[in-house]
């Protein structure tokens, strides 16, 4: 059986990089500047205050919650096999600032 990521948290890095938290153990580094130059709907996340303050998880993935309520239907979200394929294997960022 294959394994279907699922992130747990998520938290922002430098730039436009997220550190997201899979159900396996593994914190991969995904940096979504690609996203955000082609605009778009992912044009929200060039405030780096919504960027940041908005960050979250939602339906198992990253994602940024555009209305401020939780409302998983009105939310930012990556595709969360893309982010763990495609994410690079890191040592968990929290763990290095204590």
């Amino acid at each position: 059986m294959q394994y279907i990521p699922k992130v747990i948290q998520a938290i922002p890095g430098d730039g436009n990089s997220v550190y997201a938290y899979f159900s396996d153990g593994t914190v991969r580094k995904y940096d979504v500047s690609h996203l955000v130059e082609m605009g778009g709907v992912f044009a929200q996340l060039r405030d780096k205050d919504f960027f940041r303050g908005r960050l979250t998880v939602m339906n198992g993935a990253v994602a940024w919650d555009v209305t401020g309520d939780r409302d998983a239907t009105q939310c930012i979200d990556l595709d969360p096999m893309t982010t763990y394929e495609k994410g690079v294997v890191v040592p968990d960022p929290l763990e290095e600032a204590s």
